[in-house]
């Protein structure tokens, strides 16, 4: 088992008609199409984006 702690991230709202910054930062973790779903380090940098895109991804 790894020791590292991950966290999941699945796009439940389209970035269409979002910031720049906000559409930037969805691609940043990895998702592209409604539904698409990434496994990630869970270190603070992730977190913050996470908060930042809080109304487009669920946290699985």
């Amino acid at each position: 088992m790894s020791d590292k702690k991950t966290v999941k991230v699945k796009l439940v709202r389209s970035p269409i008609g979002t910031k720049q910054s906000h559409r930037d930062t969805v691609r940043g973790l990895g998702l592209r199409k409604l539904n698409s779903e990434s496994v990630l380090e869970d270190t603070p940098a992730v977190r913050g984006m996470i908060d930042k895109i809080a109304y487009l991804v669920q946290v699985l």
